[in-house]
């Protein structure tokens, strides 16, 4: 499962990967407002990418849209003018890959222009036509999730008769409009919270490895700080801290690839702890 994105190559069943979170937004459900407010603070951003690397993140991955349940669509030049300014200081000063969180070809054109590697599309390709050709065109790798539904109306009652087969289709289906566009380096997300009540994400959880074989993709899970901790105990998105460390431990051991983190440095220890102690990430297995 070895990968290149740009000047590094990962081997991703060698260990679990961390994939950094930077939302230049002023509306996430985490962290609104922490880096941008009416414009990009580049200097705390590039400050806190910087800690990210030194911390152990193997990624880090750039988004300029909320899209937290009910959060409002911005255009594609409002979100390009957010990220490409950073992602044009964060490749000159990294050493790691860094990705664009979008779902628009527009913004993740000018993304790879400026240096990203990745796409990290919520909508797996789907909700727009061009974003998968202009990803391989410019021989990048994506990350393909799924939601049901949108950000506006994911969480009003989403229902499935079988969550993990329908997820699991529904991804492998994004994963041959990527491999159709011509993209050989593809990982698939589960889409935690997006469009999930509270039991179809546990269910989800435990079953990383079976999605991870039959989409034959490698997998990112990303729980951090999410809602689902809440009806686990009643907690603000920074206090969940122990309840994401908690679920990546889990993930790791039903198959996660990456985890997709704010906490960096408390994660990466979380996953070399769990790595030691994971069958599915022991060499020779």
């Amino acid at each position: 499962m070895i990968y290149r994105f740009g000047k590094n190559e990962y081997d991703l069943s060698s260990r679990t990967f961390i994939m950094g979170i930077l939302n230049i937004t002023p509306d996430s459900f985490s962290d609104g407002g922490k880096y941008f407010n009416l414009n990009a603070d580049t200097d705390t951003i590039i400050r806190e990418a910087i800690k990210m690397e030194s911390d152990g993140a193997d990624f880090i991955d750039v988004g300029g849209e909320s899209t937290r349940p009910g959060a409002r669509k911005i255009s594609p030049k409002e979100e390009i003018r957010r990220v490409i300014p950073v992602i044009e200081a964060l490749v000159n000063i990294l050493n790691i890959p860094v990705s664009i969180d979008t779902y628009k070809h527009q913004v993740a054109e000018e993304a790879l222009k400026a240096g990203a590697v990745i796409v990290n599309d919520i909508s797996g390709f789907r909700f727009d036509a061009k974003i998968a050709g202009v990803t391989a065109r410019h021989n990048a790798s994506c990350v393909l999730m799924h939601i049901k539904g949108t950000p506006q109306n994911m969480q009003t009652d989403p229902f499935y008769n079988d969550v993990v087969e329908e997820v699991t289709n529904c991804l492998t289906e994004s994963v041959k409009i990527a491999e159709r566009a011509g993209l050989k380096q593809i990982i698939v997300d589960p889409g935690i919270g997006f469009g999930k009540l509270f039991g179809h994400n546990v269910t989800l959880i435990q079953n990383l490895n079976h999605i991870r074989k039959e989409t034959g993709c490698p997998l990112l899970l990303g729980v951090s700080r999410k809602s689902f901790l809440n009806h686990i105990y009643k907690s603000e998105p920074c206090e969940r801290l122990e309840g994401s460390l908690a679920a990546n431990t889990a993930g790791i051991f039903y198959g996660a690839n990456i985890i997709r983190v704010h906490d960096v440095l408390e994660n990466k220890r979380a996953a070399l702890t769990a790595d030691i102690l994971n069958i599915l990430h022991t060499p020779d297995k």
